[in-house]
């Protein structure tokens, strides 16, 4: 069974592939989350290389990438008003995932605290080496502003922890 990390590298996977294609041909997307080896040949590496991805898996994944997706505008919007100078079309296209990815997990209710270390980490994993700072520059605002509207979120659980 795949950790709650993996799940989220597969979701970051989808939800950036979704971006690139602009919503369309989600069951490509979905596909491509079948083909491990073509993952790993990318750069895409997970915690123990002989993981087993369920197909419950690999559909959670697709799901939190879609939900993501579906929340863009919101998070984008987010972004605007946190960090003007670079709005989500000015961002690398990882951070942008990245933090589309974190936002809509803070708000589905996610542990934020948590959220944030792990959207650090895929930056530093996928992204450029000034990434991770400005993730988290970003995600910390969001952050606050997510405990200030619901600190009983602090200690919520993931879909992919609860699934």
């Amino acid at each position: 069974m795949a950790t709650p990390r993996d799940i989220r590298r597969l979701a970051l996977l989808a939800l950036y592939q979704l971006d690139a294609l602009k919503g369309d041909d989600a069951p490509s997307i979905r596909a491509s989350l079948d083909d491990l080896d073509s993952l790993a040949e990318e750069g895409l590496t997970f915690a123990d290389a002989g993981r087993d991805f369920t197909d419950a898996d690999r559909d959670r994944a697709m799901r939190i990438a879609l939900n993501a997706w579906n929340e863009r505008a919101r998070a984008d919007a987010a972004f605007a008003e946190l960090a003007p100078e670079w709005p989500a079309h000015r961002m690398p296209a990882v951070d942008r995932a990245v933090l589309r990815l974190c936002y809509f997990e803070m708000y589905a209710g996610s542990p934020p605290k948590a959220v944030v270390n792990e959207g650090v980490e895929l930056a530093k994993q996928f992204s450029t080496a000034d990434s991770p700072k400005f993730v988290n520059a970003v995600l910390d605002k969001i952050l606050k502003k997510v405990l200030a509207e619901n600190p009983s979120n602090a200690d919520a659980k993931t879909e992919a922890e609860t699934a």
